[in-house]
C-alpha cells in the first residue's frame, strides 16, 4: 500500500442543480488538490454525501477518481454501510477498480455492540484484501467504538489504521498507547487534529481541506516533520474554518465556501438543504479570517 499520511481531503461530491454528479468538476478538484500539495483524495466519506448518492453513484465516483488520480497519491474509498454485506461489496468494487486503500465507518442506525462492531469488520478484513481503515464517527452513527475495540480490530488483516472523529483526545492517546506496531492513528476532527498528530498520529481526514488544501498540506508536513511552531501557527489560522464549516448540517458549509472560491457549485441533495444567509456570512468571515478571501 502506498502510504497515507498528511492531508487527506474528505472530498465532497460536486452536483448540479438537478442533483446530478458533476463529474466534470469532480476531476477539476481532484487537478486542484494535486496542484495545492494534498496528500491522498478521500471519496464518498460523509463529506461526499454518501448517505444519498445510489450504489450505482458511489462505485462510478470511486471509479472515476482512481482514474483521474492515476497513481499521483493514494485513493481512500469510501466502503461504510450499516449492513455488512452492502460495505463487502463496495469494498470489493474499490478494490476492481484500483482504490489504494477503504475507510468504513462504525455501522450506524442499527446499533451494533462492541462485539458486533468487531465482528463487521473482521467480517471486512476477510473478504477482501484491500487496506482497511475503520471509521468511527459516534456523533453521526450513535454507536462508539471504544478504544478497546479499535486496538482489538487492529489485529484484524488488512486493517492498517482508525479515523477517529470522536474529537476526544484521550481515546487518541489510549489508541496510539495500545495499539501495535504499524497501526496508524488519524483524526476525522479537523478542531483536534493537529492535538492528535502530536500525541503520533499520522495525519488528518478533513474536511477543511476542500477549502484550504494548501494550507492543511502545510501544517500535517510541518508536524509531520516535527516544525511544530509552523503546524500551530497554520492551525491558529484555520482554526475559525474548522469550527464554522460545520455551522450547518455538512457539507453545505464546505460545499458554498467553494462555490465562493469558484471550484464548485453548492448544491446539495436532501434531506440537506443549501447554505443560510446567516451561515454565508459565518464562512465568508471563517475564510477571511483564514486569508482566503
Amino acid at each position: 500500500m502506498k502510504p497515507i499520511q498528511g492531508s487527506i481531503v474528505a472530498l465532497v461530491t460536486p452536483m448540479h442543480d438537478d442533483g446530478r454528479v458533476d463529474y466534470d468538476t469532480l476531476r477539476a478538484l481532484i487537478d486542484w488538490h494535486l496542484s495545492e500539495g494534498t496528500h491522498c483524495i478521500g471519496v464518498v466519506g460523509t463529506t461526499g454525501e454518501s448517505p444519498t448518492v445510489s450504489t450505482e453513484e458511489h462505485c462510478e465516483i470511486v471509479r472515476v477518481t482512481v482514474e483521474h488520480v492515476a497513481g499521483r497519491v493514494p485513493v481512500l474509498a469510501g466502503t461504510g454501510s450499516n449492513c455488512t454485506r452492502e460495505a463487502i461489496n463496495l469494498a470489493r468494487h474499490a478494490k476492481a477498480v484500483g482504490a489504494d486503500a477503504q475507510l468504513s465507518v462504525v455501522p450506524y442506525y442499527n446499533k451494533p455492540s462492541q462485539e458486533g462492531i468487531f465482528q463487521h469488520f473482521k467480517a471486512l478484513a476477510d473478504a477482501t484484501d484491500l487496506p482497511l481503515m475503520l471509521y468511527n464517527v459516534p456523533g453521526r452513527t450513535i454507536a462508539d467504538m471504544s478504544a478497546e475495540t479499535s486496538v482489538r480490530c487492529a489485529a484484524l488483516p488488512h486493517v492498517f489504521g482508525t479515523k477517529e472523529a470522536s474529537g476526544n483526545v484521550e481515546r487518541t492517546a489510549q489508541i496510539l498507547k495500545s495499539a501495535p506496531t504499524g497501526f496508524s492513528f488519524y483524526s476525522g476532527d479537523d478542531g483536534s487534529g493537529l492535538a492528535s498528530m502530536f500525541l503520533g498520529g499520522r495525519g488528518i481526514v478533513s474536511v477543511t481541506a476542500n477549502v484550504a488544501p494548501r494550507l492543511m498540506s502545510q501544517m500535517c508536513t510541518a508536524a509531520l516533520g516535527g516544525d511544530w511552531a509552523q503546524a500551530k501557527a497554520l492551525n491558529n489560522q484555520l482554526l475559525d474554518l474548522h469550527r464554522t464549516l460545520f455551522c450547518e448540517p455538512s457539507p453545505a458549509p464546505a460545499k458554498w465556501a467553494l462555490s465562493r472560491l469558484g471550484r464548485c457549485p453548492a448544491h446539495v441533495r436532501l434531506p440537506l438543504l443549501s447554505l443560510s444567509p446567516g451561515g454565508q456570512d459565518a464562512v465568508e468571515a471563517a475564510m477571511r479570517s483564514a486569508h482566503l478571501l
